[in-house]
């Protein structure tokens, strides 16, 4: 088999071996690239290219998973699910999710498998939603028990999710002193213009556009993330004054 990234050289060798000119190895070279660079196309696409059924999937069995963490199933998060579930999805897709969550609760969830494959079948603004959500449920009580939270933290890492993003997304969930700050993943020291460019880059990374590939429900859910990204940017700028 021959690696992504081979075939401008290969091509290249191969063309000077039969026509011993530069020029042709040359063109060997340029043809090798273009396929190269489909090669990267193709596989850079389909990440990200998951089924919403499949993401729902994958998201259930987290749910299951910090629904299991503390050693008892609150109602709290029961209904948390359900609302969710059927204000996204819809009362067929939620009637049909609800009995595989039942079923996952009643299982040992493979949680490393089930964050590998989130990984490398979900785009990075698609994984942010997923760690998004998987707060959304520990907090319903209003309370992250510290098993919860270790759940959340091997998901996240497990996921991809680097550290200064997750910490982004908990601060949204966890108002400690200068939360807001750390929702734009800033410091308190930072200027008013880095206040407003910070948020316009989050605003980027958060936009629930970023998951159109899920569907519109999913993408009416990534609203609730990026409502919290302008509540905290609404909190310094009534803290500073900013206009």
């Amino acid at each position: 088999m021959i690696m992504k990234g081979n075939w401008k050289w290969l091509l290249a060798i191969f063309a000077y071996i039969i026509f011993h000119r530069f020029p042709m190895a040359l063109l060997g070279f340029i043809i090798g690239s273009l396929i190269d660079a489909s090669q990267v196309y193709v596989v850079s696409n389909r990440q990200g290219s998951l089924s919403q059924s499949d993401f729902l999937r994958s998201l259930l069995m987290l749910f299951a998973a910090i629904m299991k963490a503390d050693g008892k199933v609150m109602q709290s998060e029961l209904n948390y699910v359900k609302s969710f579930l059927l204000q996204n999805f819809g009362e067929a897709t939620t009637l049909q999710a609800l009995q595989n969550l039942r079923e996952f609760l009643d299982s040992d969830i493979p949680l490393d498998e089930v964050c590998s494959r989130i990984r490398h079948q979900m785009s990075y603004p698609v994984r942010l939603q997923v760690v998004h959500f998987i707060f959304g449920l520990a907090s319903s009580d209003r309370v992250i028990s510290p098993q919860e939270m270790r759940i959340i933290e091997q998901a996240a890492i497990a996921t991809g999710i680097n550290h200064q993003d997750f910490e982004s997304i908990r601060s949204m969930f966890v108002e400690e002193t200068n939360w807001a700050y750390r929702v734009l993943e800033i410091e308190p020291t930072a200027s008013d213009d880095e206040v407003k460019k910070a948020y316009r880059k989050m605003a980027m990374k958060y936009h629930p556009d970023k998951v159109n590939t899920l569907g519109e429900e999913v993408k009416k859910a990534a609203t609730e993330k990026f409502t919290r990204l302008s509540n905290a940017y609404e909190k310094i700028k009534r803290e500073r004054g900013i206009s």
